[in-house]
């Protein structure tokens, strides 16, 4: 007598529910992967952004006393090179050529004028003034017009970044973007434009009020 046995339908065997669940591990990895290194490719999973960002926070109030009398807009080209010791550009290493564009202004902080800062005379038809020297404020790098050119990376570097909580950072790069604008304001004559433009709108000012001659110079 032949006896036949049949599985029932729906049940898997063993073997199949191991290879079953590493093929979806490996399949979910591959696909990490691909999101995180080939450009574009998430596109085609349709992903789509959503704010849910909380209010934002007034932490401090300052009152300004300064004239914010001249800005710059400047645009460096950084190009940052990393090398490893003892390794390859291939495996170890980094090369980043950065966009940077930003503003520097110039201002007088009439917040340091004093009451010996300030003369005018019996009739009140002439007025002399000394205000402090012009000073650059910080550069502010504009993330609408800053954009990397071109990175390349050694394999350890690219695999360091599907680990990375903050992949293909770029804050060397803006800090040094940053650091070379200042020194382009420096050299620029902002300031010395600045203090025209204080002088003149001082002067206009004073003018508008009813004294006929204004000395603007500003002190050491």
């Amino acid at each position: 007598m032949t006896t036949s046995i049949r599985r029932l339908p729906g049940r898997m065997p063993g073997w199949a529910k191991a290879v079953t669940a590493l093929a979806v591990v490996l399949a979910v990895l591959f696909a990490g992967i691909r999101l995180a290194v080939l450009p574009g490719i998430k596109d085609l999973f349709g992903t789509e952004s959503r704010d849910r960002s909380g209010p934002a926070l007034l932490k401090s109030i300052q009152d300004m006393s300064r004239y914010d009398a001249a800005s710059g807009n400047f645009q460096v080209v950084v190009d940052l090179d990393k090398d490893a010791k003892y390794l390859p550009d291939a495996l170890r290493g980094s090369r980043t050529l950065y966009v940077g564009a930003g503003t520097v202004d110039a201002y007088v902080d009439l917040g340091q004028v004093g009451d010996r800062d300030v003369t005018v005379d019996e009739d009140r038809t002439s007025a002399t003034l000394r205000l402090p020297h012009a000073r650059l404020g910080r550069p502010a790098l504009d993330a609408d017009h800053s954009y990397a050119v071109s990175k390349q990376r050694g394999l350890l570097d690219r695999l360091g970044d599907l680990f990375s909580d903050n992949p293909n950072s770029e804050h060397a790069v803006q800090r040094l973007a940053v650091r070379h604008i200042a020194r382009a304001a420096e050299g620029s004559g902002l300031t010395a434009r600045a203090e025209a433009n204080t002088t003149g709108m001082l002067q206009g000012l004073l003018r508008s009020l009813g004294f006929t001659e204004v000395h603007v110079s500003y002190r050491a």
